[in-house]
């Protein structure tokens, strides 16, 4: 069954080319008798939907059968802790040491070690 819907997409790819063709060709026969272009004609735009239907049934049915997906299964081998560690929103320099009257700045390692 799968051939017959490569088939399908194939032939409607080949339609929605010929339609393209034909809406460019419609346009320059436009252009060369001084018309103005208002419009497609009707068969050159129900050929170009048609041939899109066709591609996207046959595509479809070429995909195979979808499965779900299940982001809770993921989501139960997680502890509650590893779920909501966020360290992106850990702030550690933040205005509340310069609220604080007690507040004495730590000195780094480095600093110690520069300062002996």
């Amino acid at each position: 069954m799968s051939s017959f819907h490569k088939v399908i997409v194939f032939v409607g790819y080949l339609s929605l080319f010929h339609s393209a063709f034909s809406a460019a060709q419609h346009r320059s026969y436009l252009r060369i008798t001084s018309q103005e272009f208002t419009t497609l004609p009707l068969d050159i735009v129900v050929q170009a939907v048609l041939s899109l239907f066709a591609i996207m049934w046959g595509v479809l049915n070429l995909a195979g059968n979808l499965r779900e997906i299940l982001a809770a299964a993921e989501l139960n081998n997680l502890t509650w802790e590893t779920q909501c560690n966020m360290p992106s929103f850990a702030i550690f320099n933040h205005r509340g040491r310069s609220l604080s009257a007690k507040y004495v700045p730590s000195t780094s390692k480095a600093e110690l070690e520069n300062s002996e």
